[in-house]
């Protein structure tokens, strides 16, 4: 064993586990990253604010289905929104969803 190599015991280890429910909001926030079209959105913001019609144009979906997505990604905030006049425009919530997504795409990209 190496001699600069910190032993843990098992306590000391679940000791930095952070809270059950703190684990669960996690696996609900990353299960939202494993739907393909919610990806497609969150890329077609980093680019640009975009309304519902901009980014169904965009993607070549219907309002409906994009609406849906955004609702769910509203509602774990990673995207906001902001009106003007009648029209709601998106974009990604905070610099982290950039951070997210393009640590994905580095770590999918290594060889």
């Amino acid at each position: 064993m190496e001699e600069n190599r910190k032993e843990f015991t098992c306590k000391e280890i679940a000791d930095k586990m952070p809270p059950e429910e703190e684990l669960i909001d996690l696996a609900e926030f990353f299960r939202v990253f494993g739907d393909v079209t919610r990806l497609r959105i969150l890329y077609v913001l980093l680019c640009h604010e975009m309304c519902v019609q901009d980014i169904a144009d965009t993607l070549g979906m219907t309002q409906s289905a994009i609406s849906h997505q955004l609702r769910v990604l509203k509602q774990l905030d990673l995207v906001k929104r902001r009106r003007d006049g009648k029209t709601i425009y998106y974009s990604p919530a905070d610099s982290h969803i950039t951070t997210i997504l393009n640590t994905g795409i580095d770590h999918i990209e290594e060889d």
